[in-house]
């Protein structure tokens, strides 16, 4: 049976400061992801027992478990690739996906407050994700609480923001807002173009 693995930072721990802190990026990535990752790997193994009839299992909360764990696994393998160093992200978007945040939102302005909006504004801890429905040929915004997976489903995740408390409290407490705000000097608008690529193949 296969198992999911920590994918490692496309950069130092410390590259995101001032942004982000050395000291946060140690802890989100060593600890909190590699915790969703054993999470997820040992409700795996727990299903594959009760197939084998090696053991009996709560169904209902192993799988509350492995989506719990999964969503956090695969929001944070999204999270890490949208930031880039300081210095190198920030700014705008360029490209197909540019063209398409206008036309979606009006203005990068007009997308970026409504992200940053549904950022701040999550109910307790979760995540604002930006998905891309080719029904409709349009970028949306959406909310998760927590972490299971409940985007509207089928649509590919382009850019992802993490407002769990694990996130931000060491550097910014509880000004969450504060931390929104700074996030922007660090999306890596190459990676969501290329998401935005792949998503319109």
């Amino acid at each position: 049976m296969g198992k999911y693995e920590v994918p490692q930072l496309p950069y130092s721990y410390g590259a995101l400061e001032p942004y982000i802190s050395e000291q946060i990026m140690k802890l989100h990535h060593d600890k909190h992801h590699v915790a969703y990752v054993n999470g997820a790997n040992a409700a795996l193994e727990k299903l594959e027992k009760a197939r084998k009839g090696e053991a009996q299992v709560d169904i209902r909360a192993v799988l509350r478990d492995y989506s719990f764990n999964f969503g956090g696994h695969k929001l944070h393998s999204l999270f890490w690739p949208n930031m880039a160093p300081s210095g190198k992200g920030g700014g705008g978007p360029g490209g197909r996906i540019a063209d398409k945040i206008n036309a979606s939102f009006g203005s990068l302005e007009k997308f970026k407050a409504q992200f940053s909006d549904a950022a701040k504004t999550v109910e307790g801890s979760g995540w604002a994700l930006l998905l891309y429905d080719d029904e409709t040929d349009q970028l949306v915004l959406t909310q998760i609480e927590k972490q299971n997976f409940m985007h509207l489903a089928g649509l590919p995740i382009l850019l992802g923001l993490d407002v769990w408390e694990h996130a931000y409290y060491l550097q910014y407490w509880n000004d969450r807002g504060k931390y929104v705000d700074a996030w922007w000097n660090v999306v890596n608008w190459d990676d969501v173009e290329n998401r935005f690529g792949k998503a319109t193949q």
